[in-house]
């Protein structure tokens, strides 16, 4: 098993974070690429055209290794909405069939479905949990698959719900839009990085993913699989470093009309992001050394040391096959203000977020039992 991996970041040895599903910290090699690659532009004459190129390449490759496809399939894109727009846009053979998602979703996915909802004569479908089950991952799970039927047109959710770490069975979901012909978009920005993922065997159409969070990249950059589904698709902009002469600088006048394969007609203008692109190549180079399975069985070991902690406060946390070991609810006690919680641990330096009417606490490699205790003996304190 993994062991902490503290020591790759700069993380503040004052403070116990336990919130990278709001944003991850960017690792020390991540950092000095972006210093490197920042010093680059002080000569620009240095710069080659196959620069504009190198590091596409490289996190093309890194990103489709770790969800299982090919570097073709990947886009480059500035944010999960960016993303969404160029697949909900491109699936215009649906009219009048209904869209679905999950209650609580995400804003970016929720505005992007409803907008396709509308401009399709659809009937926007949100699928809540069972109140009363035991289990409330798995009924929730139960009755999305039953929503989905021939008069299904999209599903868009998240691989890892975001306020409380319900994990959706991204398989059968995929393997059940396939059977109805529905297009399935999943939001992989709360899971791709820390939770095994295969676009293929999960029959994903479209995967969107921000960086900033378990990716440990930058803000402002995001990246996305498209499937064959949208290998003809019209791309949201006319960028030139989408053609297929694009890497010939002295023939760009030379119009061509052809994109360059799969997915990359979806890349975002000036796709090379320099400074911030070497940032996210580190960050995938790392984590594909630690791996997804690791980081969930390090997670796994460390949200183990809670349970016992909520059964003495008489309360649940669900650890299971529908819940993620590195995002999950910690319910607090009936009556308690999450808020007012929430700043008493702001003030002790232990940082988590308020969900709803839960703590929602989420564990990368930086953090160990330490932390876990930390968190503990606060809420102890102001129980």
């Amino acid at each position: 098993m993994l062991t902490c991996q503290n020591s790759l970041f700069q993380l503040d040895p004052d403070v116990t974070y336990l919130n990278n599903a709001y944003r991850g910290p960017i690792l020390k090699s991540s950092e000095e690429a972006a210093i490197e690659d920042l010093k680059k532009m002080r000569n620009p004459f240095s710069q080659n055209p196959e620069d504009f190129f190198t590091t596409v390449n490289s996190v093309k490759a890194l990103f489709s290794q770790m969800v299982g496809s090919s570097a073709d399939d990947i886009a480059l894109i500035p944010s999960t909405s960016y993303g969404f727009a160029c697949a909900l846009s491109n699936w215009n053979n649906a009219r009048g069939k209904n869209a679905i998602t999950v209650r609580d979703e995400f804003p970016s996915g929720y505005f992007s479905l409803k907008r396709w909802a509308e401009e399709n004569d659809s009937q926007l479908v949100i699928i809540d949990p069972d109140p009363e089950a035991n289990n409330p991952g798995k009924s929730w799970n139960e009755r999305l698959l039953e929503a989905i039927n021939e008069e299904t047109g999209v599903v868009l959710i998240s691989s890892v719900h975001w306020m409380n770490g319900v994990k959706f069975d991204l398989k059968a979901i995929g393997e059940r839009c396939q059977e109805v012909g529905a297009c399935f978009v999943v939001d992989g920005t709360q899971s791709v990085g820390a939770m095994p993922i295969d676009v293929k065997e999960f029959k994903i159409d479209a995967l969107i993913c921000a960086s900033y969070k378990w990716l440990l990249g930058p803000y402002s950059l995001a990246i996305s699989y498209f499937s064959d589904k949208f290998k003809d698709g019209k791309p949201l902009e006319e960028s030139w470093m989408n053609r297929t002469n694009s890497h010939i600088f002295s023939e760009l006048t030379n119009y061509q009309e052809e994109f360059l394969p799969g997915a990359n007609r979806f890349n975002v203008g000036e796709t090379s992001y320099f400074v911030l692109l070497p940032m996210l190549e580190k960050a995938l180079e790392q984590l594909s050394e630690w791996t997804a399975y690791g980081i969930q069985e390090y997670a796994g070991s460390l949200k183990k040391e809670l349970i016992d902690f909520q059964q003495v406060r008489g309360l649940d946390l669900e650890f299971g096959p529908f819940s993620a070991n590195h995002l999950f609810a910690l319910p607090l006690p009936e009556g308690i203000n999450p808020k007012e919680i929430k700043a008493n641990l702001d003030a002790q330096k232990v940082f988590v977020s308020v969900r709803g009417q839960s703590l929602r606490v989420s564990i990368n490699v930086f953090n160990d039992k330490s932390d876990i205790d930390r968190l503990k003996e606060v809420l102890y304190s102001v129980d």
